[in-house]
């Protein structure tokens, strides 16, 4: 799946997605505790910092924002404090919040999370349960149905505090479906007849046993529950995330596709299902397959569950998720530019110099291994930086290469002499070579120093330049010239 990042950077911008909700306000307190509190056998908090974040239906547009899309959001806050620092948050985020209904009387749903040690304490909530009046949803549908037509996916973000009741659900499903537009909905409660109609629906393991009454522990009764929901409900797909399985998708066709997950240290999981389907919307607004969009939104979850408090994924972690699961069969030495970084940062604490070469290295010849035998001798640890396919097609033509990314990638890591693979798709190594500064830059003595790409970076930050003679008649153009002459 490599064209799912290229596919969200390019096309993000110009799609739109429409989120209605029950929208929050997260407040996060964090600090340390080293001692019990005499009037209770509970911990001291000393709160050292606090946040203040958008929840519920305003941290799935915060989501989708972080991976470049236009969104608005309908909600209901109340004409208070909290309300108007949800309406300040979400202009922060350029979310279009004209869609949002604050309701006299009504009070703004708030969480309060005490944090210590990165573990939650305790959480506190102030709401009323007791429902909107219904000219508040009124105001809500009418602004949500406005709003539609721009949008290629509408969420309905349901957390059962009462901007979603069973009508304005109805009517919105129904009018998504009229206008062809894709429906998720993130669901709350055992009656999911209510959502008949939708595109998607993404219950937990927990919601999905309580909505249907049967087991969700194996893949088998995943599946099971899942059919029994769309037979009965009339729902077109069920995406059930199941924590460490991962999820699975589960079609009104009777197709299934199981997605594992990458095992992953787990902090927080606050928000992670807002993330999963803010995910799954934007990558089925730009065009990804079903398939496509869960893998994204599954690797979306694994990211934002390692960190603290209601957090969002963007692009380049997204990016760099994807990245490590393409290239984890090639060993521990082919890396992202991200983890080059800290390898190189944790190399140069232990005083070992870094040294940095690059090239599309095709088909491995005696040249090649020349100059990586000898760039190697002039450094404790090699970087070895391999162009992506699409820019070895830019600079040889589009015949070239002969062998992909993958290939090319894992033949050189698995030379003794390397130590660190990581493959870019500019033209040139300019990137890397700023973001990881070498001790050592090796190339062939075909350039000059001054014609070294990244050769002012390393000298300015006291490295040096170093110039292999090459051997001649090696290349990879005279190795393909031979044998397409051979074959004529």
């Amino acid at each position: 799946m490599h064209h799912l990042p290229k596919l969200l950077f390019n096309e993000a911008s110009k799609c739109h997605v429409l989120c209605v909700g029950d929208v929050m306000l997260d407040n996060f307190y964090y600090g340390t505790t080293n001692r019990i509190s005499p009037e209770a056998p509970i911990p001291v908090l000393r709160v050292e910092r606090e946040t203040k974040t958008l929840g519920g239906a305003a941290n799935v547009v915060n989501n989708l924002r972080s991976l470049s899309l236009g969104c608005s959001l309908v909600g209901v806050v109340g004409e208070d404090v909290e309300g108007r620092k949800v309406l300040e948050l979400l202009k922060e985020k350029k979310v279009q919040e004209q869609g949002m209904v604050q309701g006299s009387g009504v009070q703004t749903i708030v969480k309060n999370r005490f944090v210590a040690q990165d573990q939650q304490l305790l959480r506190v909530d102030f709401e009323k349960t007791i429902g909107y009046e219904k000219s508040v949803t009124d105001h809500l549908l009418k602004n949500a149905k406005k709003l539609l037509a721009k949008a290629q996916v509408m969420i309905l973000s349901d957390y059962g505090k009462g901007a979603l009741p069973p009508t304005v659900i109805r009517d919105l499903l129904e009018e998504a479906k009229s206008q062809k537009k894709i429906s998720i909905v993130d669901p709350k409660g055992n009656d999911y007849g209510i959502y008949k109609g939708a595109t998607f629906v993404t219950p937990n393991k927990n919601e999905l046993n309580d909505a249907t009454g049967l087991a969700t522990d194996s893949d088998s009764e995943v599946v099971t529950a899942a059919k029994k929901l769309i037979k009965e409900c009339g729902i077109e797909n069920v995406l059930a995330t199941r924590s460490e399985k991962g999820m699975t998708l589960v079609k009104k066709s009777g197709e299934v596709h199981h997605f594992r997950v990458v095992a992953k240290e787990v902090y927080d999981v606050s928000g992670a299902g807002d993330t999963v389907v803010a995910t799954l919307a934007a990558a089925l607004s730009v065009g990804n397959t079903v398939e496509e969009a869960v893998h994204l939104a599954n690797l979306a979850g694994t990211v934002v569950v390692g960190k603290v408090g209601t957090a969002t994924v963007t692009l380049d972690e997204l990016e760099e998720a994807i990245a490590m699961q393409e290239h984890s069969h090639q060993g521990p030495k082919v890396m992202t530019l991200a983890q080059a970084k800290k390898q190189v940062q944790e190399w140069k604490a232990n005083n070992l110099k870094v040294g940095f070469t690059n090239g599309c290295f095709d088909l491995l010849h005696l040249g090649h291994l020349k100059i990586l035998k000898e760039s190697r001798a002039q450094c404790n640890r090699l970087i070895v930086a391999v162009n992506k396919d699409a820019s070895v097609r830019r600079a040889k033509g589009p015949t070239r290469p002969v062998h992909n990314e993958e290939t090319r990638s894992s033949v050189i890591a698995s030379l003794a002499c390397v130590d660190l693979v990581v493959l870019f798709g500019e033209d040139t190594p300019q990137k890397l070579i700023e973001t990881l500064i070498p001790d050592v830059l090796v190339k062939g003595a075909d350039y000059k120093v001054s014609e070294v790409v990244g050769a002012d970076i390393v000298q300015k930050n006291g490295g040096t330049v170093h110039l292999v003679k090459l051997v001649q008649g090696q290349s990879t153009t005279n190795t393909v010239d031979r044998i397409t002459l051979g074959r004529e």
